[in-house]
């Protein structure tokens, strides 16, 4: 009897003293959970795509010393192509450079309002643009203006009763400026919309054939162009943003 009292006064008093020994060990080190991290959309690298729409020509005749003049507004059609390019980013800001091969069908004929057998018309049916663009990411949504050359695919007629008897085709050199939105909607895929206006200036053109002849027929045209556009980047995934 007096042994079991013993051993159970022990063990009150062991478990008594458990908490205070406990209390004099070494704290455990405390290691902090990883900081998460939020992802950023990565733009850089080179891309290529298609693109297609809409697009309006502008085009004035103007023969100097007569009285013929014809100016053909809103000769409307559809256009599709392809573009290459390459991005830089630098935070949030995106550099780029592209370049752009359209085929187009913006034609359209007017009666010359002095002979009405006569009518007159042109037919855009290629085009160009070599541009600079300066962009702003909002992670995976990209705005954008560009600049830079254009280049277009012409041709000009003459009709008398739906016949042609003249006709001029020219390649026409100018300015080109846009503005555009673009939506990454994968890590490498993205799709987007754009505006262009092209400044293709005056031309002096002569057309003649046996039996009529209008030397320094000037043309002047502009173009604008709205497509919607895809494109697949070869650049890395996502990078962490800090």
């Amino acid at each position: 009897m007096k042994k079991f009292l013993l051993g159970t006064v022990g063990l009150v008093a062991l478990g008594m003293a458990a908490p205070a020994m406990a209390a004099d060990l070494p704290a455990r080190p405390y290691k902090a959970a990883p900081v998460m991290v939020d992802p950023m959309y990565n733009w850089s690298g080179f891309y290529i795509g298609m693109n297609g729409g809409w697009g309006q020509t502008s085009t004035r005749y103007d023969y100097p010393n007569t009285n013929f003049l014809v100016r053909s507004d809103n000769a409307t059609g559809g256009t599709i192509g392809g573009q290459i390019g390459y991005n830089w980013q630098a935070g949030s800001w995106v550099f780029g450079v592209e370049a752009q091969g359209n085929w187009a069908d913006l034609n359209k004929s007017y009666i010359d309002p002095n002979f009405a057998a006569v009518t007159v018309g042109s037919k855009l049916d290629g085009l160009g643009l070599f541009t600079g663009r300066v962009g702003y990411a909002a992670n995976n949504a990209l705005f954008y203006v560009k600049g830079g050359a254009a280049v277009a695919s012409n041709n000009y007629w003459a009709a008398i009763n739906n016949v042609n008897f003249i006709s001029v085709s020219n390649t026409r050199w100018g300015a080109d400026v846009g503005v555009g939105f673009e939506w990454g909607f994968t890590p490498n895929w993205s799709f987007g919309v754009e505006y262009n206006h092209l400044f293709l200036g005056d031309t002096t053109n002569n057309w003649t054939n046996n039996n009529w002849r209008y030397t320094n027929v000037n043309i002047r045209q502009d173009v604008d162009l709205v497509t919607a556009r895809i494109n697949y980047r070869f650049g890395g995934p996502m990078i962490a943003k800090y």
